[in-house]
């Protein structure tokens, strides 16, 4: 299983999901089309090859990736698609601090959080996909530290680490009218109690910020 410098990604088959936004106790349902998400959390060595950098506190080629903001990584899809010879998913213009996401395109972008969610749950029903110590590292069994990627059962689907270890940055905007530009993270971290690592669990953070908890995964669209 190569999970320091690959992006195996998994076919994620089409489906509906429900999401759900406890402050504001409002649920959206939405319908997916089938789409791939790759297997496991970007590792540091993956983003290493891709920009020269290894951001983060912790050192560790199969370590996620962390400290690396919203913009980081969608600048990174761009720079693997342009490696792998896929047509870019992000459009960045000349000014400002707008992104235009081309659907149609083939190359690696962030999952939108119903994608997220949707893959995370896979199938299942409960709050999570398994037993939470067998699934995730979370502050109950991570001594307060990032752990390697793939290192805990996958969820049905095979991705690992759907829930724990990183945070994961979603295309998503949290809400415009509340808290303006923030995006969407879902899954949780390593330094998170129980009730935040769940398959419904919306956090937010600014585009800009670089957390030490706080990575992301990559999505690509299936053309039809």
């Amino acid at each position: 299983m190569d999970t320091g410098a690959g992006s195996e990604m998994i076919a994620v088959p089409p489906g509906q999901v429900t999401l759900s936004d406890r402050r504001t106790e409002r649920s959206w349902s939405v319908e997916l089309a089938p789409y791939q998400l790759a297997a496991f959390q970007v590792t540091q060595s993956l983003y290493a090859q891709i920009t020269g950098k290894r951001p983060g506190t912790s050192q560790g080629d199969r370590l996620p990736v962390e400290g690396v903001s919203w913009w980081d990584a969608v600048r990174f899809c761009n720079a693997l698609s342009q490696r792998d010879g896929f047509a870019l998913a992000y459009r960045f213009p000349a000014e400002g601090e707008g992104i235009a996401w081309d659907p149609s395109a083939d190359g690696y972008r962030l999952p939108t959080e119903a994608e997220w969610e949707h893959a995370c749950r896979a199938g299942t029903t409960g709050p999570r996909y398994g037993p939470l110590d067998e699934a995730a590292w979370y502050r109950g069994n991570s001594q307060e530290r990032v752990h390697d990627v793939g290192g805990k059962r996958p969820n049905p689907w095979s991705l690992y680490d759907m829930l724990g270890n990183v945070w994961e940055w979603c295309w998503d905007v949290y809400d415009a009218e509340a808290y303006g530009a923030y995006r969407v993270l879902r899954g949780g971290g390593w330094f998170d109690e129980h009730w935040s690592c769940r398959a419904s669990v919306r956090r937010r953070s600014h585009p800009t910020f670089q957390v030490d908890d706080v990575g992301f995964r990559i999505a690509r669209s299936v053309r039809g």
